[in-house]
C-alpha cells in the first residue's frame, strides 16, 4: 500500500520459544539467530511477553535483523495504541519493524483476556479504519509503516491484500499457498509459516506433527476441508495432512518444502522448529536451518 515492496529475506524464523526464557537469555537467543544470517525473526504474541514490548527488546539487542509480530492479536490493545506502538519501533528502527496483526482464537480472547470475540473480518477492518485515522505518534509519521495480517480464510486474505502489505498464513499446505497467491494477486506480499522437525526418523516427525496439526485445527478445518484433506484427527488420511503441514528431516528436505512455496507464490517462507524442549531455544536446530536463511531458488541455496 505504501508502493514499496517488503523485503523480509526469503527465508526466517517464527518463534514462540523466547517467551519461555529469562529475557536475558531470550535476547542472547535472538542475537546468535542474527548473527547465523536469519533475515527477519517472527515473535508471537499468545499467552507469553507482550508483541511490542518484547519487538522493542529484541531490535535494541540486534544489529541487522527485520522483527515482526507474528501476530499481535488486536485484542491486546485499542487500535490508537496499536499504532503509536508501530510508528515508535518504526522510528527507532527504520526498516527494521513490521507489525503482523491478527484477531488470535476466541479461547485466548475471552477465557484468557475477558473480551467477546467479534466476528472475524468484520472485527478487523473495523480496527484497521481506526489505526489508519489514529492522530497520535512520533513526528514525521505520515506514512503508514508495513503491516501484515495473520490470515487463513478467503475473506481475511482478501482483506489482507486491500487494507495491509499482505498476509501471513499459519500452518497451511502448499496449496494453500498457490490459491492464496490467486487470490490476493500478485501485488500482495505472502508470508507463510512453515512447521518443521529436524530428524531423520519419520515416525517420531509424524508423531509430533499430529500433535501440532491437531491443536491447530479449529481455526482452519473448514479451510484445510475445502482443499481436500481429512481434518479428522482419527480419519484413515489424517496423516496425509500431518505430512503437508509439517516438513521433517535435514536442510535439504526443509529447504524442498520451502522451495514448493516459493515455486506457489510465497515471497517468504518462515519456519517455525517443533520437538523444542520447555525452556530452551532451539539453537541448534536453527544452526542446521542457516544455509537456507536469505534465498531459496529451485537452483539451492543463497545468502540475502
Amino acid at each position: 500500500m505504501n508502493g514499496e515492496r517488503l523485503d523480509l529475506g526469503r527465508v526466517g524464523v517464527w518463534s514462540n520459544d523466547l517467551d519461555g526464557l529469562p529475557i536475558a537469555q531470550a535476547l542472547r537467543a535472538a542475537v546468535e539467530l542474527e548473527e547465523s544470517g536469519c533475515p527477519t525473526l517472527w515473535l508471537s504474541e499468545t499467552t507469553g511477553r507482550e508483541a511490542f514490548t518484547q519487538a522493542a527488546l529484541v531490535l535494541g539487542a540486534t544489529r541487522r535483523m527485520t522483527v515482526a509480530t507474528g501476530v499481535a492479536t488486536i485484542y491486546g490493545r485499542d487500535p490508537v495504541t496499536a499504532a503509536q506502538a508501530q510508528r515508535t519501533l518504526t522510528e527507532a528502527h527504520p526498516g527494521r519493524f513490521v507489525l503482523g496483526l491478527g484477531v488470535s482464537h476466541p479461547m485466548f480472547v475471552e477465557d484468557v483476556r475477558g473480551a467477546v470475540f467479534g466476528k472475524r473480518v468484520p472485527t478487523m477492518r473495523s480496527y484497521l479504519d481506526r489505526m489508519d485515522v489514529a492522530p497520535f505518534g512520533p513526528p514525521g509519521a505520515d506514512k503508514r509503516p508495513p503491516r501484515l495480517l495473520g490470515a487463513v480464510g478467503p475473506g481475511m486474505l482478501a482483506l489482507a491484500a486491500e487494507r495491509a502489505d499482505g498476509a501471513l498464513p499459519f500452518c497451511v499446505p502448499v496449496e494453500h499457498t498457490r490459491r492464496t497467491r490467486e487470490l490476493m494477486g500478485p501485488g500482495a506480499f505472502l508470508a507463510v509459516q512453515q512447521a518443521v522437525v529436524l530428524t531423520a526418523d519419520h515416525g517420531h516427525a509424524r508423531a509430533i506433527g499430529r500433535s501440532y496439526v491437531a491443536a491447530g485445527l479449529p481455526n482452519r478445518a473448514r479451510v484445510l476441508a475445502d482443499l481436500g484433506f481429512e481434518v479428522d484427527p482419527g480419519g484413515p488420511a489424517f496423516d496425509r495432512l500431518v505430512d503437508a503441514l509439517v516438513a521433517w528431516g535435514g536442510p535439504d528436505e526443509i529447504g524442498a518444502r520451502v522451495r514448493e512455496h516459493l515455486d506457489a507464490g510465497a515471497d517468504h517462507v518462515c519456519l517455525h522448529v517443533l520437538d523444542v524442549p520447555p525452556g530452551s531455544a532451539p539453537l541448534s536446530r536453527w544452526r542446521a536451518l542457516a544455509p537456507l536463511f536469505g534465498s531459496v531458488d529451485s537452483h539451492g541455496t543463497g545468502a540475502r
